[in-house]
């Protein structure tokens, strides 16, 4: 079938069910076509669950992965939730076992708790703090002009990137993304010297030594607007390839060149590829309508718990836009 096949099937499904589709950045380019072209919203995870509180529709069928559709679940509890594969999770989320994170945060109760929003729901129930790449820094900040002692889950690199940065007493759990940690910096330095004049944007879920090589690091959002706003032709990217597909619509005329993950001899030389995003297509975009068995269902407990951190977040980055507004 061709893609407008597909986009006229799956408008008709949306309108009989009553549904949305939301997509995450590093989805695949069609599907992200397909959110867009059927009325639906692109974005990272948070702004993702935060669009389908607004929408009218009773289901948002969510292109993505398992702890972006429970995010949703947290701030649509009333909405059916359903993944387009149920088998889409993230190596973060995987690493970061909800026991023995119990464990851990019971032999550290001096610190408050602070997981990055790729954590699953019962993680989150037990943290003080939810935070997302964006605003990790400006929080862990407060935090600490507060003395606040902390523990901070799942990623270590990105840990390490907000410790640098803010001097913060953090303990941090050994996880990381099966993606960004694979980034090669001598393969890195070999491309910006073929591209002189170039920009090199990074995500900091990726390793110091490739952060250090970049000239913005920040969330997929900021990463967008950094290659939009770029004078340069060449714009090198260390994060997810999904992500392209945004930075090449607001972008033609630049060249993207996706960062290395493998050195000499590889048969893919950069494979920034995420095998979960990946196992979203559009057949099963249609599918999902016939089955509609692909469900997130959390308990009214765990949502409850789980929503307080991620409400804290969502009050600190509004008190923070205000303030910055009036400064």
């Amino acid at each position: 079938m061709s893609y407008t096949d597909y986009l006229n099937n799956i408008k008709k499904l949306l309108i009989e069910n009553d549904a949305k589709i939301i997509a995450h950045y590093y989805v695949d380019e069609q599907i992200q076509r397909l959110a867009e072209d059927t009325g639906g919203f692109v974005g990272d995870s948070l702004e993702m669950a935060r669009y389908g509180s607004m929408q009218k529709e009773s289901i948002l069928l969510v292109a993505g992965v398992k702890f972006m559709g429970e995010t949703a679940k947290i701030l649509n509890p009333d909405k059916k939730i359903l993944m387009i594969d149920p088998e889409a999770t993230c190596s973060l989320d995987t690493g970061c076992d909800f026991y023995e994170f119990k464990e851990f945060c019971d032999k550290n109760r001096d610190r408050e708790v602070v997981v990055y929003a790729n954590t699953s729901a019962k993680v989150k129930s037990i943290s003080d703090w939810v935070v997302t790449s964006s605003i990790a820094v400006p929080l862990i900040e407060h935090l600490t002009s507060l003395n606040k002692k902390l523990i901070w889950a799942p990623d270590k690199y990105l840990g390490s990137y907000v410790e640098d940065i803010t001097g913060a007493d953090m303990l941090l759990w050994d996880g990381s993304c099966i993606v960004h940690e694979e980034y090669k910096t001598i393969e890195l330095k070999k491309i910006m010297m073929k591209y002189p004049d170039c920009d090199v944007l990074v995500h900091p879920e990726s390793p110091r030594s490739i952060i250090q090589l970049a000239n913005t690091v920040g969330s997929t959002t900021k990463l967008i607007e950094a290659s939009r706003i770029s004078k340069k032709k060449y714009i090198i990217v260390a994060t997810e390839k999904g992500i392209l597909y945004q930075m090449k619509k607001y972008s033609p005329d630049k060249i993207f060149i996706e960062a290395p993950t493998e050195g000499e001899g590889a048969t893919c030389k950069s494979c920034g590829r995420c095998p979960w995003m990946n196992l979203n297509t559009i057949q099963k975009v249609q599918d999902v309508f016939e089955t509609k068995t692909n469900e997130i269902n959390l308990s009214h407990d765990i949502i409850s718990k789980a929503k307080k951190p991620i409400d804290r977040m969502i009050n600190f980055n509004v008190t923070k836009k205000t303030i910055n507004k009036a400064s």
